[in-house]
């Protein structure tokens, strides 16, 4: 019998959320977000299964694969997904709030999305270069969050130009997505720093 413990039931959690999602796609017919529901159900499944197959690698691409074998990381990455998700499409229905009908709601996805890149960008860190300093690395990690941020909107504005319209958005709108990215890495540095949650800080 395989033992689950609490990260891999609220991944579990997750993966049936988004088969709900999926199939909600099949039934309306929604290809984009099929599409969607698959590869997130995908890359959960073999975060599962990656821990369990291989061990973690040594020296720097052990350092770049390290938060996909935080099992705090996954959890927290697969809420990230499940919520976006059934922002995107609720489930049992046609209603897109992300895009159409609340678009106001992606600043959920954008603080979850916040959160769970800086913590990959911090495990990648502190694995990377171990003798630096605490202070240093949060400096170095909320302004390379910063600066994705920054590109993806970018590129969002960029990709409007070939959309008929759902990546549209004002300036100030942009903005608050960056800062609501930012709201959500200042949350992770809560949980880090206060409940060494999903991994502590290095000891001074």
């Amino acid at each position: 019998m395989v033992d689950i413990n609490r990260e891999e039931r609220v991944v579990l959690v997750s993966l049936f959320v988004l088969l709900i999602g999926f199939l909600t796609g099949l039934y309306y017919r929604r290809v984009d977000h099929i599409l969607r529901t698959s590869w997130m159900i995908a890359y959960l499944l073999a975060l599962l299964w990656l821990p369990r197959k291989y061990k973690r690698p040594e020296g720097t691409l052990g350092a770049l694969l390290s938060p996909f074998y935080n099992e705090g990381i996954t959890a927290i990455t697969s809420i990230f997904l499940a919520v976006h998700a059934s922002l995107v499409n609720v489930p049992f229905t046609n209603v897109d709030l992300f895009n159409v009908s609340c678009r106001n709601v992606d600043m959920i996805s954008h603080s979850l999305g916040g959160l769970v890149l800086w913590l990959f960008l911090v495990s990648i860190l502190r694995e990377l270069f171990s003798e630096m300093p605490w202070r240093k690395m949060l400096l170095y990690s909320f302004a390379l969050l910063l600066v994705i941020g920054v590109g993806w909107e970018i590129a969002e504005w960029f990709g409007s130009h070939f959309t008929e319209g759902i990546l549209k958005e004002t300036i100030p709108n942009k903005i608050r997505d960056v800062l609501m990215e930012q709201l959500g890495a200042l949350f992770g540095l809560w949980m880090v720093t206060k409940k060494g949650y999903p991994f502590s800080p290095p000891r001074k």
